[in-house]
């Protein structure tokens, strides 16, 4: 392989890569499923105090709010909202809306790429996109299955340069209708839709290896 190429092919796969976790990310923000079944599992009905169909209304213009490509102000049908709360949902949508980018983009270019390598029979991009995707959940995925409250305050403090994450549910009372436990099950939902997206390039590696030694 070529020098050049391989820097091509070693681009490819951080470009395939940042696309691959931006789909998860914003595949996990739109699988509600996730959240309906959480509802009846943690109970949040009934430690909240309010209703399933309140809580799945309240829930849905939330993500719908988080899911749309144009700005809005997010209201919700039947709860209150504060000032600082509508803040920190501001500052939210604008790390989904570069999750969203990066998945659109990197996708587009990442397409682009696997053609332009396909007429150069060159695959090891797909291998290096593997390798990277995979580790880097298996890491993260351990410190969350270890250390999740010390990971989401981490988290908060990495990517918001304000307090405004702790809620108070006297005045923003959406805070009780999630729970840490469902924070978490949204980032395993992501690491499992990134490691889905290093076993989908290590197969079809391993395939086009095959018929390429075959041929």
């Amino acid at each position: 392989m070529k020098k050049g190429l391989w820097w091509a092919q070693a681009g490819l796969a951080l470009v395939l890569t940042l696309a691959i976790i931006g789909s998860s990310v914003v595949g996990t923000l739109a699988f509600r499923p996730l959240y309906y079944h959480d509802m009846e599992t943690l109970g949040i009905s009934a430690y909240s105090g309010y209703s399933e169909a309140e809580i799945r209304e309240n829930y849905d213009a939330l993500i719908d709010y988080n899911m749309a490509w144009k700005d809005g102000n997010l209201e919700f049908p039947t709860l209150p909202m504060s000032e600082t709360g509508k803040i920190h949902f501001e500052e939210v949508k604008e790390i989904f809306d570069l999750f969203k980018y990066l998945a659109v983009f990197c996708g587009l270019f990442g397409v682009a790429g696997i053609v332009f390598m396909a007429k150069k029979k060159e695959y090891r991009y797909l291998k290096m996109t593997a390798i990277v995707s995979c580790g880097l959940p298996v890491v993260l995925g351990i410190l969350v299955a270890l250390f999740w409250d010390q990971v989401f305050v981490i988290f908060h403090e990495l990517f918001f340069n304000n307090d405004y994450w702790i809620f108070d549910y006297r005045t923003d009372p959406i805070i009780l209708l999630l729970p840490d436990e469902f924070f978490m099950h949204c980032a395993l939902l992501i690491f499992g839709g990134v490691l889905f997206g290093a076993a989908v390039c290590l197969g079809s590696y391993l395939v086009l290896r095959k018929r390429q030694m075959t041929k």
